[in-house]
């Protein structure tokens, strides 16, 4: 931590240490490749469709609950 009272340098500071850890993330990341890609994609499909799926029977529940009131 720089201790120094300049305040264009304690303005500085943490767009430096954002750039340094920018750079890092974009060294270690790349371009999936297609089965990397596939695999993501099949993953996530399946995920919307539980969490609809979730959607969908608490609706149906709520909706039937109503209609047994009456």
């Amino acid at each position: 931590m720089n201790l120094s009272f300049d305040p264009s340098a304690q303005l500085l500071e943490p767009v430096q240490n954002f750039v340094k850890q920018s750079e890092r993330v974009l060294n270690v990341t790349h371009k999936p490749r297609k089965h990397e890609f596939t695999q993501i994609a099949y993953v996530t499909a399946i995920g919307m469709a539980v969490v609809g799926l979730i959607g969908f029977v608490i609706s149906m529940s709520a909706h039937f609950m109503r209609v047994a009131r009456f």
